[in-house]
């Protein structure tokens, strides 16, 4: 009896913490205080889906406004259109495949050059070969053009000298006149991402300081106001994203100057140093025995390390005396990444000043990029880190993100969007997106 009683009390008490089980309510997605129903991206390739070093179908499909725009649908968001490659020439502009690893585990890359979306290129006169792609026309809501700067927001002869941009426009170079800054605009719409001001710091960066110049503080100041006042000049809302810490991606930090030493010690003990161009004030250079706080950028051929350069003196090896240092190109020096963080600095308390102003939604990108750098981040019990390659982040170029990257960008602008405007967007599911593609 006493055994029927105990069985008794324990299949009450069984159904009583069935009867208590707390209900998990998911919370209704709504709009809040925004409008979805016509969604438009503005940026640049990190907009379009840029990765591995090229634009093509398969980054364009898990673009982050992509991604933004199929979570908006369930709070009244219309359908996101983007100007794809066909399935024919879906690898686009082509791009960098990781085929395989060397001995030292050094990455194998392979550049993908079957099935482009390339129709010739053109020489414009006084700046040089254009290479044109397969025209898009139709509706688009992601106006990412890669290589895109703010400075080029009202240059209107810009869709003859940007390829990806003139895919875009109806006419043909030197006929081109229409502005981004109009071409986005063309159409109404009632919601923006905007994540253009990048390429003002980056195209400095990753040349190097060779290559490009930063953009001037001031006039970034005002086309910026001029873009947000544009874009919410009938009253739309959207989010808008800062600058990253160009330090902060793989493309300055998987190739080290202690490491290139370390290797060239192991042939010849005696070589101390390496010796790069380094900025001493304004536009002079001079070379100097390079530091771990100089970048080496990840494009730099190692292998050049030793081989003899022609000197007044005769042949010396390259990068191991002052009179053979490494080229600037290769190299973001200490006083240029202070030049460059001060520009980004500046940059992005204009973008804080602007959007707040206008009452916009502001994901700080270059803080949550710098932190993943610093700490790493588990999201959807999936880890990611700034490593080139195993970080799951950056894609091959060292510079674009993964579809896992994007993922994760896609669900910051998100986050960002429903705190602003009171939303309920479903978050993304991280977990369905993948890293760097290994064979």
């Amino acid at each position: 009896m006493k055994t029927l009683k105990q069985h008794i009390y324990i299949i009450a008490g069984l159904l009583l913490l069935g009867a208590c089980k707390p209900e998990i309510h998911t919370p209704k997605p709504v709009a809040g205080s925004a409008d979805f129903s016509r969604y438009i991206s503005v940026g640049n390739s990190l907009t379009a889906g840029y990765a591995d070093g090229g634009l093509y179908l398969a980054g364009q499909q898990v673009s982050y406004p992509s991604i933004i725009g199929k979570q908006m649908q369930a709070v009244g968001g219309g359908t996101f259109t983007q100007p794809l490659f066909s399935t024919a020439q879906a690898n686009g502009s082509g791009y960098l495949s990781l085929t395989g690893f060397n001995a030292d585990g050094t990455p194998i890359t392979t550049a993908v050059t079957s099935n482009l979306g390339i129709r010739g290129q053109v020489t414009v006169p006084g700046f040089g070969n254009v290479i044109l792609y397969t025209k898009y026309s139709g509706d688009i809501n992601n106006y990412g053009v890669p290589g895109i700067k703010l400075l080029h927001i009202t240059y209107a002869p810009y869709g003859n000298l940007n390829g990806y941009f003139e895919r875009l426009l109806p006419g043909n170079p030197p006929t081109n006149s229409t502005t981004y800054l109009d071409f986005v605009t063309a159409k109404p719409f009632t919601f923006f991402s905007n994540w253009l001001g990048n390429n003002d710091a980056l195209s400095y960066a990753t040349s190097g300081g060779a290559g490009d110049v930063l953009t001037d503080k001031n006039t970034f100041a005002y086309l910026y106001n001029v873009l947000i006042t544009t874009l919410t000049s009938k009253g739309q809302k959207g989010v808008v994203a800062t600058i990253p810490d160009v330090t902060s991606i793989p493309y300055f930090n998987t190739i080290t100057v202690s490491a290139i030493l370390a290797g060239v010690q192991k042939a010849n003990p005696a070589v101390q140093a390496l010796y790069i161009k380094a900025l001493v004030s304004g536009s002079t250079y001079a070379p100097r025995a390079a530091t771990a706080s100089d970048l080496i950028v990840l494009t730099f051929p190692t292998s050049k390390i030793g081989q003899p350069v022609a000197t007044p003196f005769g042949n010396l090896p390259y990068g191991l005396t002052p009179y053979t240092p490494i080229d600037n190109q290769y190299v973001l020096d200490e006083k240029e990444i202070a030049l460059t963080e001060d520009y980004v600095t500046s940059y992005n308390n204009t973008i804080k000043t602007i959007a707040a102003a206008k009452g916009l939604a502001i994901f700080d990108a270059y803080t949550f990029l710098r932190n993943i750098k610093q700490n790493g981040l588990v999201v959807d019990g999936v880890s990611v880190n700034s490593n080139y390659i195993s970080g799951g982040l950056f894609s091959l170029d060292g510079v674009h993100l993964t579809p896992r990257g994007y993922a994760i960008v896609a669900d910051e602008f998100i986050k960002a969007i429903n705190d602003k405007y009171n939303s309920s967007i479903p978050r993304v599911n991280i977990s369905d997106y993948n890293g760097v593609k290994f064979p």
